[in-house]
């Protein structure tokens, strides 16, 4: 049994492919492409066979087409094939080919729509990784929302998956924060600190510095007068200000600068790991920047870049060649005053992925990151390392819109909207779905008011209420849905009732069309489309009627509509409600 949109496709493929053979066997390695028309009227498929052949062997394209529709092989799922437009040949099916999905998805039932294309490969799909230097903000949450949904597409497709958060924990940001902290722990001691605008601002600095206070009372007070001694001129030289600072705090506390700088890390990465666990966005493992660091990989790879000649010094510094693997500049890997850069920790990071046996791995960035994929390919290539068994997906920021203006991504004291204002607002469902309803590359406007609404205009509401109403009807019907897949469906032959199995069809070939460009937003695409397809059968066709029969064959044919809507609405970490 043919069931499925791939199998079809396959099948009609390998028609269309000992055609031409026949046609033009002085021809070799040419094999046909089947697309869905966009009008239902131009058939079920359309093959551009002829189109493509016409230069190479000089002959009319719908002169070549015609002979190709003689040659086809006869198919009891081809009901007639058309010559249209240029040369394309259309494909029309028998109801039969569409009318088998049925009990097709009855019988996989939550299974529907997986795939083994993946191949048990192991693949680790790193995202979010936001420094916790603060709450997450609804950039953040795009990324979260799309490597979420990818890595289920993923799993879902047959790929072993692991899910990656990269602390950033060894870094100077972290000194920031930690010394932002301690500046307003030790105002509430009483000391008269002059707080640097280029320092972390929050009020969730303030609240970090309370919880210092309340605690431990005066214990980590040091003199202002100490802290600020020989550091450089903040309005001449802001950078080195907040380093002399955070150079002094760590003199003046000594081994007690350890626990403020755990503090804020416990405190930040609590509050973002809660954030993102509300959010339905778990991670298998959390890993430590500053590990790479304790186990001596950092210290290696740079060692192992020297030695493999790819390292050379300049100014003190060592610098990474990395103008020859296509990068714009060389990069800096361990400064003048022996401390290594963020570019070294995330070389050895990559290194220890493939050390851990990964077949695949995709780094989930934001869109401004993108200067810095042919430098780490570069490091992975110059340690011997396969590049290619590293992809980058590049996520855009989403702008927020409001009564059709953009709205403010910021709050009055500079603060970006965090992730968690954003979901209070809209929900969880919507705001999932919405971040992955473009190509995580292209810019999206993230429409708040359309978010909120109860209309058929608002795409997740849409998909939520075709489940729904499913459900209901069902209950209505009162009947086993369990026990319909051994059902007739030969009585299901109204237009409607055909293009919602087309859709169901197709389901699985665009869960690997998403999987293979990294793109759930395909996913998003083809449960609207059955949900449109649904809703259009519902308003049209009465399913509770008399006739035994048909009544099965239409309780049949939209519980499986309902597995397919389950599949894609999990896939995306929206919720599937049995009422609304």
């Amino acid at each position: 049994m043919l069931s499925s949109y791939i199998e079809i496709k396959s099948h009609l493929v390998s028609l269309f492919n000992r055609a031409v053979q026949q046609v033009c066997p002085e021809l070799a390695d040419i094999s046909a492409e089947m697309e869905r028309p966009r009008d239902p009227a131009h058939g079920d498929y359309a093959c551009s066979i002829a189109m493509k052949l016409a230069k190479t062997l000089r002959r009319n394209p719908r002169e070549l087409a015609t002979l190709i529709q003689t040659a086809l092989p006869t198919s009891a799922l081809v009901a007639k094939t058309e010559i249209a437009g240029a040369g394309f040949i259309n494909v029309y099916l028998h109801a039969a080919a569409h009318q088998q999905i049925v009990p097709h998805v009855l019988a996989l039932g939550a299974n529907f729509g997986n795939s083994t294309v993946g191949a048990g490969k192991k693949v680790q799909v790193e995202f979010v990784s936001a420094n916790p230097t603060g709450p997450l903000h609804v950039g953040h949450g795009r990324g979260a929302a799309y490597g979420a949904s990818l890595s289920n597409v993923l799993a879902a497709a047959g790929y072993t998956v692991a899910r990656e958060y990269y602390v950033n924990d060894a870094g100077r940001q972290m000194d920031i924060l930690t010394i932002s902290t301690w500046l307003r722990y030790l105002a509430l001691c009483g000391e008269a600190v002059v707080f640097p605008s280029n320092a972390y601002k929050g009020d969730y600095v303030i609240d970090m510095a309370r919880i210092m206070h309340d605690q431990h009372n005066t214990r980590y007070q040091r003199p202002a007068a100490d802290v600020f001694a020989n550091v450089a001129d903040i309005a001449t030289l802001p950078d080195a200000h907040l380093d002399g600072l955070i150079s002094n705090a760590k003199a003046l506390l000594g081994a007690d600068y350890h626990y403020v700088h755990d503090l804020v890390l416990t405190e930040q990465l609590g509050d973002g790991r809660n954030d993102l666990q509300e959010f339905g966005v778990t991670f298998d493992e959390w890993f430590s920047e500053q590990s790479l660091y304790d186990s001596g990989v950092v210290q290696r790879i740079v060692a192992d870049l020297e030695k493999n000649g790819h390292i050379y010094e300049q100014n003190g510094a060592k610098w990474f060649r990395s103008t020859q693997f296509g990068d714009e500049k060389d990069r800096v890997v361990l400064r003048d005053n022996g401390q290594y850069t963020y570019f070294a920790s995330d070389i050895a990071y990559h290194i220890n992925k493939l050390e851990r046996g990964f077949d695949i791995m995709i780094d989930v960035w934001g869109s401004d990151h993108h200067g810095y994929v042919p430098r780490v390919k570069g490091a992975l290539q110059a340690l011997n390392m396969n590049p290619d068994q590293l992809v980058v997906a590049l996520v855009q920021f989403a702008v927020l819109y409001r009564d059709g203006k953009k709205a403010s991504m910021s709050t009055r004291s500079g603060e970006f909207v965090t992730l968690r204002e954003l979901r209070k607002e809209v929900g969880n469902d919507a705001a999932r779905f919405f971040y992955v309803l473009r190509k995580s590359d292209q810019h999206l406007d993230f429409d708040l008011d359309l978010a909120k609404s109860e209309t058929n205009d608002n795409p997740v509401y849409y998909i939520q209420y075709a489940h729904a109403r499913i459900c209901s009807v069902l209950a209505q019907w009162g009947g086993d849905a369990c026990a319909l897949g051994d059902i007739d469906c030969a009585v299901l032959n109204s237009r409607y009732e055909l293009d919602l199995m087309q859709q169901l069809a197709g389901y699985p070939a665009a869960l690997e069309m998403a999987a293979r460009d990294l793109a759930p937003h395909v996913i998003a695409y083809a449960i609207k489309d059955i949900a449109s397809a649904f809703h259009a059968y519902y308003n049209a066709e009465q399913f509770l009627v008399e006739d035994e029969a048909l009544r099965h064959a239409r309780m049949a044919l939209i519980a499986a509509t309902r597995y397919a809507l389950r599949h894609g609405l999990t896939l995306l970490g929206v919720s599937h409600p049995d009422k609304m």
